[in-house]
């Protein structure tokens, strides 16, 4: 496994990759044995856009390889169809993914998203409005959703 690390204004993203892209994440440090190859470049540069608000689209989602369940894939494609700067609810997802009953394994499997930023878990809020949890924490979440200009409190 090959990892790259860079620095944001959320802190260090880590992305891990073999021959596609494994897993995108916030992590503490660095570490030594990072190896920036053009599949790790393609991701930071997008990201790095994404975060200065030059970018409402990611491109080469076909390059990511997340491991999960059939479950879990699947509300996470359901993610990647809430639009920039909108958000859905975990029961809407669990209704899109045509299990209306699953609202907390839908939650469960949002918090295992692999691909922090580009899965747009973030995107996901609670049917009362409020803005649910994020494995990152909720400021880190606000700070997403208020790149994408929405208002949050916490």
């Amino acid at each position: 496994m090959n990892y790259g690390y860079f620095n944001s204004q959320l802190g260090i993203i880590k992305i891990s990759y073999e021959k596609k892209i494994k897993k995108i994440e916030l992590v503490d440090e660095i570490d030594r044995k990072s190896s920036e190859q053009p599949l790790f470049n393609i991701y930071k540069d997008q990201i790095l856009e994404y975060l200065e608000g030059k970018r409402t689209i990611f491109d080469h989602l076909d390059l990511l390889d997340p491991e999960g369940s059939h479950f879990q894939k699947s509300v996470w494609q359901a993610l990647l169809k809430i639009p920039y700067g909108e958000t859905s609810s975990y029961k809407e997802i669990a209704k899109t993914i045509g299990r209306p009953k699953a609202s907390q394994a839908v939650g469960t499997a949002v918090g295992k998203n692999p691909f922090l930023i580009i899965i747009p878990c973030h995107r996901v809020i609670k049917s009362d409005g409020s803005l649910g949890g994020f494995a990152y924490g909720k400021e880190i979440k606000k700070a997403l959703l208020e790149i994408e200009g929405l208002n949050f409190t916490l």
